[in-house]
């Protein structure tokens, strides 16, 4: 290929794996987001513990987590014709990114949220802190660099999927390293689809520890 024609296709992708990774990470915190606050207050030390709950999102949770994302990308192609209208494609691979990434964020909301003193809850229990009142501003607020720092993996994680996707059509940089890369051993698109996601992955987290950062030192 010439160098001309890689360049825009690139450029193309690059975009389409942003689109990919910033919609699903943003489906995925608005499913896991509740649900890791959830698993938080319904264990035995939350603030409201329903252990039957728990243990059942617990196991869906570990379930979901357990598949492999290929293999997740092709058992719910079904719902993802039903939902898009197709099964590949940049628009297509949101689907199964955000049921990927809805788990991973539930569990990595859990283990914040777990982080907190015990000690801040209680005062906020004693002085009557509704539980909404506790999650919103208690829980969160004293977890919140940690939030930020589980964003930066979930992107990270996600970029990795999406490049995955692209084993069968899934768009974006994956797409481009298969097609051309791998099936029509174009070897520079390759490297340059492997070194463009390697700075993707290197901006997105240092974003997320510059912005953890500064949210850490305003608590200080």
């Amino acid at each position: 290929m010439q160098w001309s024609d890689i360049w825009p296709m690139l450029l193309e992708g690059t975009g389409q794996t942003l689109l990919m990774v910033l919609i699903s990470t943003a489906l995925g915190y608005l499913i896991g987001l509740p649900l890791g606050v959830l698993l938080t207050i319904t264990d035995k030390d939350g603030i409201s513990p329903r252990p039957i709950l728990y243990r059942a999102l617990d196991l869906i949770i570990n379930i979901t987590r357990s598949v492999p994302f290929l293999i997740l990308l092709i058992l719910i192609q079904p719902l993802t014709r039903l939902v898009v209208g197709k099964s590949y494609g940049t628009t297509a691979t949101i689907v199964p990114l955000t049921l990927a990434a809805a788990p991973l964020i539930a569990r990595m909301v859990e283990n914040s949220l777990k982080e907190v003193d015990h000690g801040v809850i209680e005062a906020a229990i004693s002085l009557g802190a509704s539980p909404l009142t506790i999650i919103r501003k208690v829980l969160i607020t004293e977890a919140r660099t940690s939030l930020l720092v589980g964003v930066t993996i979930a992107l990270g994680t996600i970029l990795g999927y999406s490049a995955m996707a692209g084993v069968v059509g899934g768009g974006g940089l994956g797409d481009i390293a298969i097609r051309y890369g791998y099936y029509r051993y174009e070897t520079q698109v390759m490297i340059i689809t492997v070194v463009v996601l390697v700075l993707l992955m290197q901006v997105l987290q240092w974003l997320g520890m510059f912005l953890s950062g500064k949210v850490d030192r305003r608590r200080a």
